[in-house]
């Protein structure tokens, strides 16, 4: 998996319990996909492990991890 500097060094350790496996699956099948104004795309995707669901933050290329953090807001019903 390819992942910015702020990625690794950052928010993995802020949150540790992230699993990089996670944020691959979900950039694979999104439950959404929605592009950002500066270019960037979020992915949701729920974590049985985690019981949440899980925003992937990735650069424009689309498959560059930058952030990844757990969605209080996200529902499913949403489109």
């Amino acid at each position: 998996m390819k992942a910015t500097r702020y990625f690794t060094e950052q928010v993995l350790r802020k949150r540790p319990y992230i699993q990089p496996e996670w944020c691959e699956q979900i950039i694979r099948q999104p439950l959404k996909k929605e592009m950002q104004p500066d270019g960037r795309v979020r992915y949701w995707g729920y974590v049985p492990d985690l019981g949440r669901y899980l925003r992937v933050v990735t650069l424009e290329d689309g498959e560059t991890v930058h952030n990844a953090f757990p969605d209080r807001n996200f529902t499913q019903e949403e489109e």
